[in-house]
């Protein structure tokens, strides 16, 4: 009789346990709390968008011209820079060189063209007046002499060789003094203009060739474009740099003001009217609404940019940046940031009607 009911009495017992305690296990499950309470639309009619939080100048992204060794870093995070101050300089040893060199070649260049020029030097015309001088006495002494041989000649006194030949000496002396003549108005004249142009084209390239050096030991100290703040150094002294295209060694931005670059998706374009205020929160913190002024659009709707980073990925939507403006002493928010933005579409006064949940899809 055991044997016959007991294995049946004891699968009716587990099986009455086991619904006990299902029961007692799915009841009604309490209402939790969010851990983050998700931001809610201020306005009965909105376009919701992403913002990220940027400077009033934007953020500029400052690389290097030349490649080399950084030798001194001026900089650091949170400081306030001017326009034009140092941000860090590379190793300028060489180029320094090369201009020692090139301003030699162009002092050399000047003297000669300062010796073309002066042409002649007032020293050069005695000596030369001197040989026009002497060639005319020459052929003085040359007439006179042919004068007397050819009186001689009718006598017979000398031989008509030796007429021949005064006669001879003095077209030697008449040519000598054309010579001498023709080489003191040579000088006299100065230097060929030609001559002239040669060696100012040579000052003149190694003028060029000084300035070219000059620029590039200036771009060896790069400074600041703009008056801002230093966001972030990424270099440090005794680094080598290239000139790799995209490379941001030092990112600098306007912070007197903070900016909000907004994305509105295509789809909510047509309800985007541009001028209308906004009301900006922080990620987390939903409790603090931040008033937003409009800036301006920029009217180029471009593929939205993706986090993930994939090749594979494909991005079919297209979005519309927007800018507007945080109000002046806005603490606790800073460049990068994201925040979860809506835009009024309507005259409604903000906090009209009940809030509405506002669902966000990545």
């Amino acid at each position: 009789m055991l044997r016959r009911w007991g294995l049946p009495i004891l699968a009716a017992g587990c099986l009455s346990f086991m619904g006990f305690h299902l029961v007692r296990t799915h009841g009604e499950l309490p209402d939790l709390e969010p851990v983050v309470t998700p931001a809610r639309a201020p306005y009965d009619q909105v376009v919701a968008a992403s913002g990220l939080v940027e400077p009033c100048s934007e953020s500029i992204s400052v690389g290097s011209p030349l490649p080399g060794v950084i030798e001194e870093v001026a900089v650091s995070e949170g400081q306030r820079v001017k326009a034009g101050d140092l941000l860090f300089r590379l190793d300028d040893r060489e180029l320094r060189a090369q201009l020692a060199v090139r301003q030699a070649d162009l002092a050399a260049a000047e003297s000669n063209l300062a010796r073309v020029a002066g042409r002649p030097r007032p020293e050069e015309i005695p000596p030369s007046v001197a040989k026009v001088r002497k060639a005319q006495a020459t052929l003085t002494a040359a007439i006179d002499q042919y004068e007397r041989r050819e009186k001689l000649v009718a006598s017979r006194a000398i031989s008509q060789e030796e007429l021949i030949s005064s006669r001879q000496a003095v077209a030697v002396a008449r040519e000598g003094l054309a010579e001498a003549q023709a080489e003191h108005d040579l000088l006299l004249a100065g230097s060929w203009d030609h001559d002239k142009i040669v060696a100012r084209a040579e000052v003149a390239r190694a003028q060029s060739l000084v300035e070219q050096t000059q620029t590039d030991l200036a771009r060896l100290e790069v400074r600041a474009p703009i008056t801002g703040d230093i966001l972030k150094t990424g270099v440090r002294r005794g680094e080598y740099v290239g000139v790799q295209l995209g490379q941001t060694l030092v990112v600098i931005g306007d912070l007197q003001r903070l900016h909000v670059r907004v994305t509105i998706d295509e789809q909510d374009l047509p309800r985007f009217v541009p001028g209308r205020p906004g009301k900006g929160y922080v990620r987390s913190n939903a409790e603090v609404p931040l008033e937003l002024s409009f800036v301006r659009v920029e009217p180029y709707v471009q593929p939205k940019q993706s986090l993930t980073g994939d090749a594979a990925e494909k991005v079919d939507t297209r979005v519309l940046e927007v800018v507007y403006a945080l109000p002046p002493g806005t603490n606790n928010v800073f460049v990068g940031q994201q925040l979860d933005v809506f835009i009024e579409t309507s005259s409604a006064v903000p906090g009209a009607g009940s809030p509405r949940m506002i669902t966000r899809h990545p």
